[in-house]
């Protein structure tokens, strides 16, 4: 591992998750908690004739049923409310009117004093629809597409043409044409959606919620509803996997917080896995690439038009084409984005959100010239390496890809590879391996976080951010212990709770830049009052220091190099009667620097499989994924993070697809029997290398993210591994047994 590692630190939260004192959104309770059940929509399109719920009713234990029949007047209807991370358009209102938009769209909520009550009583509500013909299939509304519109915040259009690709098309000695496409996939992560609420004597509400941002969701329900911002505090203090499902609020918290305050109850609202299947996905995508070069190998001509899918009430948008645009230095490039509308609930991000897809079908058609003009795929990539971001015309931050395609070749013994197709094999096994390059947006947003530090040399860092697994806790705990010179053990991370210091949502690979930030930032406030009390001692051994020469470790402050010269923390705050430093701020991005570059994390993925020649059947038996994503933090927790990239790249890649009915507009296989994810057997060895790298400009820490760019890359990498191995171009995920038979 190299050396700008920062340590090897285990969880913060690991011996509260393992030993079961973590509580989730479902865990909570509250004197007589009535249990809701949904009731959803049978059909895709259409309306709402009628609801039978007198049966329900009159089952023991259920108390009452919200339909659109009966829904209070809420403040959102006059304020077209949209939450932080909403597409335009109008965000779907759960139990508003009678129309039925999606399949498993909510049309009821069974309240009951049992989870078995609310269960049975839901089973017994009637619907009677009017249906209405709908649209599921993305290629036969291809027709009916449209431009992307003005895109949503942190999703840039595609950069206008550059050069004339037409011209280069036709006078590249060698070019292909192809189309790629992608199933729909959703998150499953292991804890389903679920929400608490807890009605206060006073009136006021605690909601606890599976949310990956506790500050969305709380503006989201005070304005629904008409809350006062001190009458609704939201909590999540952990949170079993999200994955980008969990960024927008979702109908479970509404629903809780409407029937807690309606009947002025304890209420918990938890979604069965197949209602899991009515939430936002990871839209199908069809890409379309034209690409050209010459015969010595340089890129001349990339064009690249993708149509993604949205649903009839938003205009969900990815940034699904400008990686190709920028991955390769290219002098003509033409990139489009078309939109299609259908019958489904809105999609939603999911892990890479854009760039899982868009990178899938650059880097196999990438791979697909190379092979038409004889070259080793890597080569080829290495000899298109952008030294500037063409998109942009900017220099980089930083950039170490050649130096992961060189470490992670190394590793993998690249140099071994067989030329032709099938030419490796162990019997009647056939060997491939592939490669493929990786990239992601390295981002800061603006964040606040809280450090106070007591006299018993205790820190606690607080910031309103989640940790949906991705290792949180552990950042804060880190980057506070080493700007203070504190043992990991003596800080006590806080978040998930709308009441601490305003902090982002927990995604798109920014939460340790951003709050990793506002933390270092604060904590450097407590070091400077902390190293004048100390210089202000009476017979202090630092008096007349400069500040420069003074350090903080073990606890202690003292003088580089004098370790005898020093004075424990705890000594300082006693001797001055200090009972505790307490220091807040904000810490936002320097656009003044970050606008003149351009700031991305890169990496290099190279795919083993296997492939039994009669059975057809597959196997991922080594990935060698090397990242340059700026200073590593903590190295246990960022490879933890890659490795869980990287097998779900192998998971979108073999394994993953949501199944439509399109007769019906429905998921059908909507539980974890019919819908494929790996399971430990379908996972070899995985490698990480964290090239070293530094970066000045991205923010104070020069760190990246990791959450993103471990997928990215990774399902192109396997399927040109299968076509090294078979010498069978699959260009439509997941490969399954069919498509290489």
């Amino acid at each position: 591992m190299s050396g700008a590692a920062m340590g090897n630190v285990n969880r913060v939260d690991g011996p509260a998750k393992v030993t079961g004192k973590a509580k989730y959104a479902s865990d909570f309770r509250g004197d007589g908690l009535l249990y809701g059940r949904i009731v959803d929509a049978p059909i895709a399109r259409g309306r709402i004739l009628s609801i039978e719920t007198e049966a329900a009713l009159a089952c023991p234990g259920v108390v009452y049923i919200f339909t659109h029949d009966d829904q209070p007047s809420l403040a959102w209807l006059e304020r077209n409310y949209r939450d932080q991370v909403g597409p335009d358009g109008s965000p779907f209102r759960p139990l508003h009117d009678d129309v039925i938009r999606f399949s498993g769209q909510v049309v009821a909520l069974v309240l009951a004093d049992s989870l078995e009550a609310a269960r049975h009583g839901a089973g017994l509500v009637r619907l009677r629809c009017e249906q209405e013909a709908h649209a599921t299939d993305l290629e036969e509304q291809r027709p009916e597409s449209f431009e992307e519109p003005d895109s949503r915040s942190g999703m840039g259009k595609p950069p206008e043409p550059r050069g004339d690709v037409g011209i280069a098309l036709v006078e590249a000695p060698a070019s292909i044409q192809e189309r790629y496409s992608t199933s729909p996939q959703h998150h499953n992560p292991m804890e389903p959606f679920a929400t608490t609420a807890i009605w206060e004597r006073d009136g006021s509400l605690t909601v606890y919620d599976k949310t990956q941002a506790v500050m969305n969701d709380k503006k989201y329900l005070t304005q629904v509803f008409g809350f006062g911002k001190d009458e609704l505090q939201v909590l999540s203090p952990f949170v079993g996997g999200a994955f980008g499902s969990g960024l927008r609020p979702h109908h479970v918290a509404f629903l809780a917080v409407l029937a807690a305050r309606e009947l002025k109850r304890n209420v918990r609202v938890v979604l069965e896995r197949k209602q899991m299947f009515a939430l936002g996905f990871r839209p199908p995508s069809i890409h379309d690439l034209q690409l050209g070069a010459t015969a010595a190998g340089h890129l001349t001509a990339v064009a690249h038009d993708a149509l993604g899918a949205t649903s009839r009430f938003e205009n969900y948008v990815e940034q699904i084409v400008n990686w190709s645009g920028g991955t390769y230095d290219c002098p003509n490039v033409r990139l489009g984005y078309r939109i299609a509308a259908l019958d489904v609930n809105t999609p939603c991000d999911m892990r890479a959100p854009g760039a899982a897809s868009g990178v899938f079908a650059l880097e196999s058609a990438v791979d697909e010239l190379a092979w038409k003009l004889g070259m080793d795929p890597l080569e080829f990539r290495i000899l298109n390496h952008a030294a500037k971001d063409p998109n942009e015309e900017k220099p980089y931050s930083s950039k170490q890809l050649l130096e992961c395609y060189r470490q992670g070749a190394e590793r993998f013994e690249w140099h071994r590879r067989g030329h032709d197709c099938g030419s490796m094999r162990d019997g009647s096994i056939l060997i491939g391996w592939g490669v493929a390059t990786g990239v992601w947006d390295a981002m800061q947003v603006p964040s606040s976080a809280k450090a106070v530090l007591g006299a018993n040399g205790k820190l606690t860092v607080s910031a309103a951010t989640s940790d949906i697994g991705t290792g949180t806790y552990t950042m804060m705990a880190v980057i506070a212990a080493r700007t203070l010179g504190l043992s990991v053990d003596d800080v006590v991370p806080q978040l998930g709770d709308s009441r601490l210091p305003m902090a982002p949502l927990e995604g798109g690979s920014f939460t340790a830049a951003s709050v990793g930030t506002a933390v270092q930032k604060a904590c450097l406030k407590i070091r400077k009052r902390l190293i004048r009390l100390a210089k202000d001692l009476d017979g202090s051994l630092l008096a007349g220091v400069d500040e420069k020469e003074i350090i903080l470790e073990n606890g202690r402050i003292a003088i580089k190099g004098d370790a005898s010269r020093s004075h424990g923390i705890t000594e300082v705050l006693q001797r001055t009667g200090t009972k505790e430093i307490s220091r807040k701020t904000l810490a936002i991005p320097s656009l003044l620097k970050q606008r003149k570059v351009s700031i991305k994390t890169h990496s290099a993925v190279f795919a083993e499989v296997k492939v039994d020649e009669d059975l057809g059947t597959l196997h991922v038996t080594r990935v060698v994924c090397a990242v340059a994503a700026g200073q590593i933090l903590n190295l246990k927790t960022a490879r933890s993070q890659i490795m869980g990239g990287v097998v779900w790249g192998i998971s979108m890649a073999l394994h993953e697809e949501s199944v439509m009915d399109h007769a019906h507009g429905r998921f059908i296989n909507h539980d974890l029997a019919g819908y494929h994810i790996p399971v430990n057997a379908d996972v070899g060895s995985i490698e990480v290398i964290f090239v070293e790298e530094k970066d000045s400009v991205v923010n104070p820490l020069g760190v990246k993210g990791v959450g993103e760019i471990g997928i990215v890359g990774t399902a192109a990498a396997v399927a040109n591994a299968v076509f090294h191995a078979t010498g069978k171009r699959v260009r439509s995920l997941p490969i399954t047994l069919d498509k290489l038979l």
